[in-house]
């Protein structure tokens, strides 16, 4: 029997930080960071702030599958990591998204909810969440995010002197290097709030 298909998960979490203890939540979070690369099957995170006077932090990893991911997850190095910041991390909320499917609310993604006191002790609280869209409505949302996005770098980059005479691939290195953040972190999940009713139709 053909082993089933690994799907590369993200896990996104949000965490409210003591404004008081800025720095050492600063350091924090960057150790966890460090402490997820030695894992196997690590395939990237990071973390931002929602903004400078804003108390909510963001933190993202992916992970090869679900049991690279729970290897890390359930590590003692985690627990540590996680036992040093409860002093002034609160986690309120936690997903998992599996692909490009992320962008979209996939189906099993996991929310904590702040208000359930049982979410301290016993995990996550599992909610419903709608289904991923079908592939062709997430490519035309990723297209309507990105055309517009790429016509307008090509326009600004046309302004830098000589760059018409760059090499191809380090003109499409520059402009993938300025898009891929945008459209990571604001465009997409802008197209997608924006267009969300037409993507959880049925139809």
């Amino acid at each position: 029997m053909a082993e089933p298909e690994a799907h590369s998960i993200t896990v996104a979490i949000e965490r409210r930080i003591d404004p008081t203890r800025t720095r050492e939540a600063t350091s924090w979070m960057q150790a966890g960071t460090d402490l997820a690369t030695a894992f196997p099957g690590f395939l990237g995170s990071g973390w931002v702030r929602a903004g400078e006077s804003s108390d909510l932090w963001y933190m993202l990893y992916r992970f090869r599958d679900l049991t690279t991911l729970e290897e890390w997850e359930q590590s003692s190095q985690r627990e540590w990591w996680l036992e040093s910041g409860r002093a002034f991390a609160n986690e309120v909320r936690a997903e998992r998204r599996t692909g490009i499917e992320g962008w979209f609310d996939a189906a099993g993604a996991t929310h904590v909810d702040p208000r359930e006191p049982e979410a301290v002790s016993t995990g996550p609280v599992q909610q419903p969440i709608p289904a991923a869209p079908p592939r062709w409505k997430q490519a035309i949302v990723i297209w309507i995010g990105f055309f517009p996005m790429n016509l307008l770098t090509s326009w600004a980059l046309g302004f830098v002197p000589g760059f018409e005479h760059w090499p191809l691939v380090l003109r499409i290195l520059l402009a993938t290097v300025m898009l891929t953040p945008v459209m990571t972190y604001f465009v997409l999940p802008w197209v997608t709030r924006m267009l969300r009713p037409w993507l959880q139709r049925s139809s």
